[in-house]
C-alpha cells in the first residue's frame, strides 16, 4: 500500500512529520507538500506561471518527498499525474494545525487536497488537530494511521472522503470517536480596520468563531466533548431536491 501525504502547513510542519511517522509503520509513504504554509487557499490550482517542485530529504523519516511552490491541490495533482509510477492508494492530506470544522472546509487548503484525491477516485481523508499552540499530534497521528488500515482493509465504502478533527491530546485522553455532520460555523467582528504609516485605510481579516450549531452529531460538538470527529463529506454540490422544481420553471 502506498499513501500519499501532503498538507497545507508546509512540507516542514510537525504535524505532517508526525503522521508520516505514523503511517511509515503500516504503509509506503510519500510526500508532496507545498514549500509553505498555504492555508485557506482552498481549492485554488496554479494555472498562470510554472510549478516548480524539488525532490527534499525530510530528517529522520526516510521517505521520498517532493517541495512543491503551489498548492495544496497542486501537489496531489502532480503526485497523482507525474511524480508516481502510479496513483497512491490513499490520500492523507494533514496533520493541519487548527481544526477544519463545519462550513471552514470550503476554505481549507488541508481539505482542498483529500477532496483532489477523491476526485481522482482515491479514498482520501484530511485530518487535523483541533489546536494552533503547543499543539500534540500523537492522538491524530494514531487515528490516522488506524483509519489508514480500515481503508486498506477495504471495510469502508469505496471512494470515501473523510473530514476528521482530533483534539489535542494524547490517544489514550481521547474521550471516543464521534460520526459527525458539518455544523454552521460563523464569525463576528470580521475585518480589523486599520490605518497605514501613510494614513491610508486598510483592512485584516480576523474574526471570532459563532458556533451556531449544538446538535449532538456536529462536528464542533464533537471536540467540545474531547470526541474525534469524523465527517464523511463530497464534491458534489448539487442541490439535488429543487431540480425538478427548476424544471417546471419556464426559463427561456
Amino acid at each position: 500500500m502506498v499513501v500519499l501525504v501532503t498538507n497545507d502547513d508546509g512540507i516542514y510542519s510537525d504535524g505532517l512529520r508526525a503522521v508520516v511517522r505514523a503511517l511509515k509503520d503500516i504503509s509506503k509513504v510519500v510526500v508532496c507538500a507545498p514549500d509553505g504554509e498555504r492555508s485557506a487557499t482552498g481549492h485554488a490550482i496554479t494555472v498562470f506561471r510554472p510549478l516548480r517542485v524539488e525532490s527534499v530529504t525530510l530528517a529522520d523519516l526516510d521517505v521520498e518527498a517532493w517541495m512543491v511552490d503551489g498548492t495544496p491541490s497542486d501537489c496531489v495533482k502532480l503526485a497523482c499525474e507525474v511524480l508516481l509510477a502510479e496513483p497512491p492508494d490513499v490520500v492523507v492530506s494533514g496533520i493541519n494545525r487548527g481544526p477544519n470544522l463545519g462550513m471552514d472546509v470550503l476554505y481549507s487548503g488541508t481539505v482542498s487536497a483529500a477532496i483532489e484525491g477523491a476526485i481522482m477516485g482515491i479514498p482520501s481523508v484530511a485530518v487535523s488537530v483541533a489546536a494552533f499552540e503547543e499543539c500534540n499530534y500523537s492522538g491524530a497521528s494514531a487515528f490516522t494511521a488506524r483509519m489508514v488500515k480500515k481503508i486498506a482493509e477495504g471495510t469502508l465504502p469505496a471512494g470515501i472522503l473523510l473530514n476528521i478533527n482530533v483534539p489535542s491530546m494524547e490517544d489514550s485522553e481521547i474521550a471516543g470517536v464521534a460520526i459527525t455532520r458539518l455544523g454552521t460555523r460563523k464569525y463576528k467582528d470580521v475585518f480589523d480596520k486599520r490605518i497605514d504609516p501613510r494614513g491610508r485605510t486598510y483592512y485584516w481579516l480576523a474574526g471570532e468563531v459563532v458556533e451556531c450549531d449544538e446538535c449532538d452529531d456536529v462536528d464542533a460538538v464533537a471536540i467540545k466533548n474531547n470526541m474525534i470527529s469524523v465527517t464523511p463529506i463530497h464534491f458534489d454540490l448539487t442541490r439535488y431536491e429543487l431540480l425538478d422544481e427548476l424544471r417546471k420553471l419556464d426559463l427561456r
